[in-house]
């Protein structure tokens, strides 16, 4: 087995120890999705490129030799430090407020910004850093465990048809809302609910009613 041969051999092998897939490592590296695949399967390119080589062995923590690159540096003449890039993604923060409050509705869901986070940890939380948005949350109805002005992570993959107990951003006749979903004994059934008892809730619901948009999987929030 040749040198190519063993940096792809060793790359497939960290893919698979650590749950990673093809495509999201060829858009950490700024690639299209098959990239990564076509590299181990096909052999092309035969080599990766010196940038994409330095970020995955950064991102998984091995030497570069390991995938392909010099076991021994030689000090020769001086070469310019290429710049490398970061293993964080960018996550669009959505125009919009989920209402944990009497509900408000706004249907402009351009991204107003973006927030950085490191790729690695994301898929950590279990989530695809392309299926995630910020969301701004309005009111106090998930008080206390969401504020007003709270920033929460939503995952886009995780709607309703794996719905479980747990807090989600949903729709309801039309108003955004943040809620926590309560599965009912009925098959089927489920109850959105307010954390906060001095707002409504609203038991046993049709779920045909029900816009799941994705699961709440992180919060953050300014501290005054």
């Amino acid at each position: 087995m040749d040198e190519s041969q063993n940096a792809r051999a060793a790359l497939d092998r960290l893919i698979a120890d650590r749950g990673e897939n093809y495509a999201d490592l060829s858009r950490l590296i700024g690639r299209n999705p098959a990239y990564i695949q076509q590299f181990i399967k096909r052999g092309t390119p035969r080599k990766l490129d010196e940038d994409d080589r330095r970020v995955l062995a950064r991102y998984f923590g091995v030497p570069e030799a390991m995938l392909g690159g010099a076991s021994v540096e030689v000090a020769a003449s001086p070469q310019p430090r290429l710049r490398t890039t970061p293993a964080v993604v960018s996550v669009p923060r959505l125009a919009l407020g989920a209402s944990a409050g009497g509900g408000t509705l706004d249907e402009d869901e351009r991204a107003a910004g973006v927030m950085a986070f490191d790729a690695r940890w994301l898929r950590h939380l279990g989530v695809r850093p392309q299926r995630v948005s910020i969301i701004r949350v309005d009111g106090e109805s998930m008080a206390p465990t969401l504020s007003d002005g709270d920033d929460i992570m939503v995952d886009h993959d995780d709607d309703a048809e794996r719905l479980r107990d747990g807090v989600y951003v949903l729709r309801l006749d039309g108003v955004l809302m943040v809620k926590r979903i309560a599965m009912g004994p009925r098959r089927g059934r489920f109850s959105v609910v307010s954390d906060n008892p001095h707002y409504p809730d609203w038991a046993d619901i049709d779920p045909a009613l029900v816009d799941i948009v994705g699961r709440v999987v992180w919060t953050g929030r300014r501290l005054n």
